[in-house]
Order: C-alpha cells, then sequence, then structure tokens
C-alpha cells in the first residue's frame, strides 16, 4: 500500500487536495468577477437614475454607449421607479454599516502603508475572496480595533470616532428597509466614508 501512495506521489499527478485548492481559488475569482459585473451594473443604472447621461456614464466606467444602454436594459426594474438613494453617511441598515467599516479599514491600511492588521482581510474582502458575513465583519472589527489601538499616535483622531460609530450601531442593528441592493449600498458607504476621512483628516 504504502509503495502505492510513493508511486502516485511521485509520478507527477496533482493530489486531490491539490486540485481542490486549485479549483476552489478559482471559483473565488470567477464568483468575485461575476458579483463585481453585476455590481458595475448596477451602478450604471443608478448613476442614470442620478441624472446622468449615458455617455458620461461611458467615459466613467471606461465602456462603449451602446454597452452602458444594454446594461441599463439589462437591469431595468418594472414598475414605478424606485425612490432616490440617500448618500448622507449616518444611515443604519446593515449593508451600510458594513460598506462604512470596510472604507474605514481601507483607509487605516493605507495610512499605515498597508502594515496594518486588517490590511489581508481588505484586500480580501475587495477581491471577493471573503464575502460580508458576520462572521467576517466580526474578524475585520477585531482587527480594526486593534490597529486603531496599537497605532493611535499614526492615525488621525477622526479614524477611531468613525470606528466608535460604526461600531456601536452595529451592535445596535436598526430594523430598517432601505433603497438599493445589499451590495450597492455597501459599495456607496465604502466609496463616501473613505472621502469623508479624506476631507476631515
Amino acid at each position: 500500500m504504502a509503495g502505492k501512495e510513493d508511486t502516485h506521489q511521485n509520478s507527477g499527478a496533482l493530489t486531490e487536495e491539490q486540485a481542490e485548492r486549485m479549483l476552489a481559488g478559482m471559483n473565488e475569482v470567477i464568483r468575485a468577477g461575476e458579483e463585481m459585473r453585476k455590481l458595475r451594473a448596477e451602478m450604471i443604472k443608478l448613476f442614470a437614475d442620478f441624472g446622468w447621461t449615458q455617455d458620461k456614464i461611458a467615459e466613467l466606467a471606461d465602456m462603449s454607449q451602446p454597452a452602458v444602454s444594454k446594461q441599463m436594459t439589462k437591469y431595468k426594474q418594472p414598475g414605478d421607479r424606485p425612490p432616490p438613494l440617500k448618500l448622507h453617511l449616518d444611515q443604519r441598515d446593515l449593508p451600510w454599516l458594513e460598506g462604512r467599516l470596510w472604507g474605514l479599514a481601507e483607509e487605516v491600511s493605507g495610512t499605515l502603508d498597508d502594515s496594518a492588521r486588517c490590511t489581508r482581510y481588505v484586500n480580501a474582502l475587495t477581491r471577493g475572496k471573503k464575502r460580508f458575513t458576520p462572521q467576517n465583519v466580526d474578524e475585520l472589527r477585531r482587527l480594526l480595533e486593534e490597529d486603531l489601538r496599537q497605532h493611535q499616535a499614526q492615525l488621525p483622531g477622526n479614524y477611531r470616532d468613525a470606528y466608535d460609530e460604526i461600531s456601536r450601531a452595529l451592535d445596535l442593528p436598526a430594523n430598517v428597509t432601505a433603497t438599493g441592493s445589499a451590495s450597492v449600498r455597501r459599495a456607496l458607504a465604502h466609496e463616501i466614508q473613505r472621502d469623508r476621512l479624506g476631507s476631515n483628516a
């Protein structure tokens, strides 16, 4: 039996474990790509709802105008036009709070030249290798809090203020219904939080 195992290991063939890891990694990349394409299509529709022209959206997205038009048609919702999304930072639904946490962690990581404890987690979320599950959000909070404590002297005070505000809201989630998909709200909150931190630094 041992001789057969040695022959298999030295034959140049992959083990099942190696094949499983490779395919799982490929699946992550494919899934992330599909999710990002869907998110981009939703964002294109959102920008159109804000009144931006298809030509301007195409320019910003580095797409052709017909491609933008096709995306808008594909994801057009039947019925009445939904109420416009609110873009103020203080919103209490879970995807919005997760986006704010993600944006703050990304700013901390950048300020500390990627030496922050949260850096690898932020990169995994950004690349779609991790999802915004309750467990992953808790882990990001733990790493971020550790960075804020250990590097207090290197980080602007408003970073800690933002974390405390986000953390309190996550501990006491509000039962609210918000306009827009979770992924769109998360992406918007991420961007707005980063802009707010940058302007107040």
